[in-house]
């Protein structure tokens, strides 16, 4: 799998997981003892797993979309493997410290999505960072191919012999 691939279905996963978070028969009540945010708009559980509210929702969505745009090639791959990486590492490290776990009050951080945000910065740091050598030696073996058909065909080019312009029907030389 490359980058671009890495792209296209974590871009599709995350818009996915960020129109699921606009559906409100999805989300269930968050428990008593979940830690308050002072934004709490479209917030509960996501299928009773994952706690979201809308700005964490709309996060979602934006990844999902820089996904995409990566994938069509209007933004990099790297990058957005790269940044992926970097923010959901810190955003699975802030959900397992208690006093970080809501975003200072914003978007709920802990639960389910910290093994979530840490493994996907797990597989973005590994397409980002790890897998440029797997797709550099695929490109090289493409050009090679190139070279070698184009060698081919510089090769196999001979005179024709009784071509129009060169052989005995060529009226360039005739006076009219």
């Amino acid at each position: 799998m490359t980058t671009r691939t890495f792209a296209l279905i974590f871009g599709i996963a995350y818009l996915g997981a960020g129109l699921l978070g606009l559906m409100p028969g999805l989300l269930t009540p968050m428990p008593a003892d979940a830690p308050p945010t002072r934004f709490d708009v479209m917030q509960g559980e996501l299928l009773g797993l994952f706690p979201v509210n809308m700005l964490h929702t709309a996060v979602h969505l934006a990844i999902g979309a820089w996904g995409l745009m990566a994938f069509m090639g209007w933004l990099g791959t790297r990058t957005y493997a790269r940044s992926l990486a970097v923010i959901y590492a810190v955003l699975g490290i802030m959900g397992l410290v208690p006093a970080l776990d809501t975003m200072f009050g914003l978007t709920p951080l802990y639960g389910h999505d910290v093994w979530l945000h840490l493994g996907t910065a797990a597989v973005a740091a590994f397409f980002g960072f790890a897998a440029r050598e797997q797709e550099s030696g695929a490109r090289e073996r493409a050009a090679e191919r190139r070279a070698l058909a184009g060698d081919r065909r510089k090769a196999s080019r001979s005179p024709v012999r009784n071509d129009r312009r060169q052989g005995p029907y060529d009226r360039r030389g005739m006076a009219t």
